[in-house]
């Protein structure tokens, strides 16, 4: 079997919905991205797949690299797994390589919630089913695994400071390719939340709810690009370093409860992997809602100081189809400079799904 690894990823700063790209279309956020990235790369990209969530529809990745100035003769695919889309793009990268369709591919996920023509969102579920809103969905996670709104807030609190250490000491500047003259997450650029601002902060979906605009991610803008290479190219390129994709999980949950999707979705990998919680030296969930991550910790039996050990979307801002390919970045890095070999990525997503990706690191 072939190995596929990813060898580079970089994101542009995370933009507030309506902050500072907010004129800046979804092509125009991803084409530099893809530019960039492709001249790490010599010889052929076999194709660029990226996700996208809301709009404008379209061909975005091929829309992108055109734009970015890659090769005409480069094929795109444009794929939606919602929130987990980029890591989907990463997954479907490495089954290519692995089946022997190709040897090198750029995969991500990109949004534009400032532009985007569609001020609703897609139907995730059947009526008869019930399609909550992914915050109505939160708190439905936090109701059937017990966690209050001080055991949310309390994680938030952690995301945060996590967050403004690993921007002050520098660890977040080697993720970043500036965009049009920004280099910093723009939700980065205030201060932190205060402890009034969290006791204050009311109820966003329910109104006797505990998931609150404080312990939740905001709506972003922003891109996410990796390099996925077959692993005998990388070593003739002396590019084999990065993360090896070891073995991926996509399970389905009750549309009601997409917060608990990872668990399962970890659950299957780790047992497809005969591997265990305490084999795992890092873990990436994605922090739309705190709800999420806590349940996911809890049941899991994950520590702490091996999740999201930089922080997240809780306060870098959440921007759908880049988020998941934001994870896969995020331990891209980390994985260089800590003792670790096993990390995994997990994300739940609208309707009710969950994926997960197993990694192992090489340096």
């Amino acid at each position: 079997m072939k190995e596929a690894l990813i060898v580079q990823a970089k994101r542009t700063p995370i933009g507030r919905q309506n902050g500072v790209f907010k004129t800046k279309t979804v092509e125009e956020l991803t084409a530099p991205l893809l530019y960039e990235l492709s001249r790490c790369v010599p010889g052929t990209i076999d194709e660029v797949i990226l996700a996208h969530t809301i709009g404008p529809g379209g061909n975005l990745a091929r829309l992108s690299l055109l734009q970015g100035g890659l090769s005409p003769n480069i094929p795109g695919l444009t794929l939606d797994r919602q929130c987990g889309g980029g890591l989907e793009a990463i997954r479907l990268s490495a089954a290519l390589i692995k089946s022997g369709s190709g040897t090198c591919y750029l995969a991500g996920g990109s949004e534009s919630t400032s532009t985007s023509s569609y001020k609703k969102r897609a139907r995730f579920s059947p009526d008869e089913i019930g399609d909550p809103d992914m915050g109505l969905a939160a708190e439905y996670v936090a109701q059937k695994y017990g966690i209050t709104r001080a055991k949310q807030d309390e994680y938030a609190r952690i995301s945060y400071t996590r967050t403004y250490e690993a921007l002050q000491n520098g660890s977040l500047k080697e993720e970043i390719f500036p965009l049009f003259g920004i280099d910093c997450d723009e939700a980065l650029t205030r201060k932190p939340p205060s402890e009034r601002l969290f006791s204050r902060a009311a109820p966003s979906f329910l109104h006797d709810g505990t998931v609150t605009a404080a312990n939740c991610a905001g709506i972003s803008d922003g891109s996410c690009v990796t390099v996925v290479m077959e692993g005998e190219r990388a070593k003739e390129l002396n590019m084999y370093r990065g993360l090896k994709i070891l073995g991926t999980a996509s399970i389905g949950v009750h549309p009601h409860f997409p917060g608990e999707a990872p668990i399962k979705a970890i659950r299957k990998l780790l047992d497809e992997q005969n591997l265990t919680v305490h084999d795992i030296d890092l873990f990436e969930i994605n922090e739309a809602f705190s709800s999420k991550v806590v349940a996911c910790a809890r049941e899991l039996h994950i520590p702490l100081e091996r999740l999201n050990v930089r922080g997240g979307a809780i306060a870098l801002g959440h921007p759908y189809g880049a988020s998941g390919a934001m994870l896969a970045t995020r331990l891209f890095y980390e994985g260089q400079k800590r003792d670790a070999r096993y990390a995994i990525a997990s994300a739940g997503i609208a309707g009710g799904l969950g994926l997960s990706i197993l990694f192992e690191v090489i340096k």
